[in-house]
């Protein structure tokens, strides 16, 4: 008679060339299999109806000792009362597996199988499956993807653009190509009816700059959020480098300054950033924890990152707003992070501010700050840019109470 299995024992068993089974004296049918890869699992044998029958309980350690006893103890008295436990969870198996007939080439079938199989572990899985299904199964779920020609693609992002969502309509036919290109390579469809169809609008590359409307709502939805409202607004307000916002520390503010040691910029020179009061008020509302000495956090280990969904968040909470303020849906073309950047800038420049100045802020090598001037030009523009900084805070406060209009631009 087999000895009862005990931890130490399945602790020592040595995986050899062939899979291995130990039986367990201590529960009837159970035993430890050992696969040559040094895997071990637990397995029960029992029969029914007159037929010997085996049945996977568990992998170890994650089912311990005790627990496949128990469960193969469990498993027989089902067996003995005429409930195969075997049967039972192939039964369970194959209905899951199983996908009617009739149902298998909709759309939003398909879609719902895209999104497990291709999107499962994007970043971005949540944004497209949202925007498929808000439009594409909205107005195809039920069709067969057969039936789909590149006439009903065409239809359907002139729909959208004719609503006033033109980049909508480009951000859709990009998630409908990419899924229909899936359906090719699995031998759904031969052709992806979306071949040729051309973006609705020409969206102009690296020119975004957010306008005086767009800075309010962005405003006001930071007002909504714990973390990535004071990080946004600290990255409008500032108009430094994304990753030099988010790795921000307390020990790197003194007084009115936020000193960036070279390590820490794009271009490997220190830099120091002057904090107007805005921006001092919104760090000051910062939920730092506790001995983490990063302003942005949310381990307290490192600094603030997944800046993907940081911005979704913001995005989102930003059409709130403006719906609310509209009074209807109000279409905000796609931005980045960065372009809170080139918005400050931007905004600088319409305030008077001299270039050189604006470079200064950015902490910019190229442009009027590069060549001979970068070699023989040491002065650090500090006054300047604490100037440039105050009035662009201003300014956007400005538009935040709706008194843009009163803002008297910097003259050189």
């Amino acid at each position: 008679m087999a000895k009862a299995l005990t931890t130490t024992a399945i602790d020592a068993a040595k995986s050899g060339p062939n899979r291995r089974e130990i039986s367990d004296g201590g529960q009837e049918g159970l035993f430890l299999i050992v696969q040559p890869s040094g895997s071990k699992s637990w397995a029960l044998r029992y029969r029914s109806a007159g037929k010997p029958v085996k049945l996977t309980l568990g992998s170890w350690p994650a089912m311990s000792l005790a627990k496949a006893r128990g469960a193969a103890a469990e498993a027989l008295e089902a067996a003995k009362s005429g409930d195969d436990p075997a049967a039972k969870k192939r039964a369970e198996k194959a209905a899951r597996l199983e996908v009617d007939l009739s149902e298998r080439d909709k759309v939003k079938t398909l879609i719902g199988q895209y999104d497990k199989l291709r999107l499962k572990g994007l970043r971005s899985r949540a944004t497209v499956r949202r925007e498929l299904d808000r439009f594409v199964v909205a107005a195809w779920g039920e069709r067969d993807i057969h039936t789909i020609a590149k006439r009903d693609v065409i239809d359907l992002l002139d729909g959208i653009a004719e609503s006033g969502r033109a980049v909508t309509a480009n951000r859709v036919r990009a998630y409908v190509n990419t899924f229909l290109n899936w359906c090719v390579e699995r031998d759904i469809v031969a052709i992806s009816p979306a071949t040729g169809v051309k973006r609705v609008v020409k969206e102009a590359s690296r020119e975004r700059v957010l306008s005086e409307d767009e800075i309010r709502w962005l405003w006001r939805a930071c007002d909504e959020l714990d973390l990535w409202g004071p990080f946004t607004k600290t990255l409008l307000l500032t108009g430094q480098r994304l990753g030099e916002v988010a790795g921000m520390r307390e020990a790197e503010i003194t007084g009115t300054t936020w000193h960036l040691d070279a390590k820490r910029t794009k271009n490997g020179r220190a830099h120091d950033v002057p904090l107007s009061d805005a921006v001092r008020d919104v760090l000051a509302s910062t939920m730092k924890i506790k001995g983490a000495g990063y302003l942005f956090t949310t381990t307290g280990a490192s600094a603030l990152s997944n800046f993907h969904r940081g911005r979704e968040a913001v995005a989102a909470k930003m059409a709130e707003v403006a719906a609310k303020e509209r009074g209807e849906p109000v279409e905000i073309p796609h931005w980045t992070f960065h372009d809170l950047r080139r918005t400050a800038a931007t905004g600088m420049a319409r305030l008077g501010i001299p270039v050189r100045v604006t470079e200064a802020v950015l902490n910019h090598v190229s442009g009027t700050g590069g060549g001979i001037v970068a070699v023989y030009q040491r002065h650090d523009y500090a006054d300047e840019k604490r100037a440039a900084l105050d009035a662009w805070a201003r300014y956007v406060v400005s538009i935040v109470e709706g008194k843009a209009e009163n803002v008297i631009p910097i003259r050189a």
